[in-house]
């Protein structure tokens, strides 16, 4: 498939002075429901893809061929433009090159490469911390050297922020920048003040991770700098309520016709493109 115009169509909005909200997707339906209510990015956390895909809390447990795999299928669903969390890269600086590759043939738009040490390591207690700047350095070198469409974008992440504070995140995201990714992935950010510092100090467009109260005003954060502006993942955790909340009135003996206010054929119809089916049907298996 091609996915030169939807890579173009991001790069744009990277470049433009608005600050999107991007919808959490995790699958095929997500995606086309995202599409077509006018979203004009997608975002595939790799949190959302270990629920997804396995069922398991974000641990770094998935492979980068089970990311990779539903990546794809979210791509060829429609014409979405998709960034992704592709974590740490999977490993080292050979794996990041690895997950590039695997991720561009994917179909995604962008992709964010963090400096997180992961997965945990033995003793530490889940907490977080960050790789040294020069082996962050080498990943980001790694991951831009490894990519072959220059319209893919690539982000580089960084939790500083929260774990080892501004100062830090301001040096690394420099080094980031001079080495050129694309744009810059905070998390942690929690104040104007701390976004204001970070904002100053780079020139390229800046990701959030999330959006505190202080920070959800939308206007200010477009003046900021700020082109990507997370807002969690209420989709999937919406949908996990609602199969739960079905299944268990049947199981409780709910006849199905009682729970037909809980879902549309109609809207199942538009999203799995019953219609094109139909037509190709007729054109192709019809005398």
């Amino acid at each position: 498939m091609d996915w030169s115009e939807r890579r173009s169509r991001f790069r744009e909005l990277l470049e433009g002075d608005e600050c999107l909200q991007p919808a959490s997707v995790y699958d095929p339906i997500s995606a086309r429901i995202a599409e077509n209510l006018g979203f004009k990015i997608g975002m595939f956390a790799g949190s959302v893809a270990s629920f997804t895909v396995l069922g398991a809390p974000d641990l770094i447990l998935l492979t980068l061929r089970e990311f990779s795999d539903q990546a794809y299928r979210i791509c060829r669903a429609g014409n979405l433009a998709l960034l992704v969390d592709a974590d740490n890269g999977y490993g080292n600086a050979l794996n990041v090159r690895r997950t590039v590759e695997e991720l561009e043939t994917a179909g995604v738009c962008g992709m964010t490469i963090e400096d997180t040490d992961l997965p945990h390591r033995f003793g530490s207690e889940g907490s977080p911390s960050l790789i040294s700047i020069d082996e962050g350095i080498g990943k980001m070198k790694a991951a831009l050297d490894a990519r072959q469409d220059p319209k893919l974008v690539i982000a580089g992440r960084t939790s500083a922020p929260a774990t080892t504070g501004i100062d830090d995140a301001i040096i690394r995201a420099k080094a980031y920048e001079a080495i050129g990714v694309d744009a810059i992935f905070f998390t942690g950010v929690k104040t104007r003040e701390q976004l204001e510092a970070l904002s100053t100090s780079v020139h390229i467009p800046i990701f959030l991770g999330s959006t505190p109260e202080e920070l959800a005003d939308f206007d200010y954060l477009s003046a900021s700098k700020v082109r990507v502006a997370l807002q969690g993942h209420l989709p999937f955790m919406a949908a996990v309520k609602s199969v739960y909340d079905t299944l268990k009135s049947l199981k409780d003996g709910a006849p199905p016709a009682e729970l037909s206010g809980t879902f549309s054929q109609d809207l199942m119809k538009k999203v799995t493109r019953n219609e094109e089916y139909q037509q190709w049907i007729n054109e192709y298996l019809t005398k």
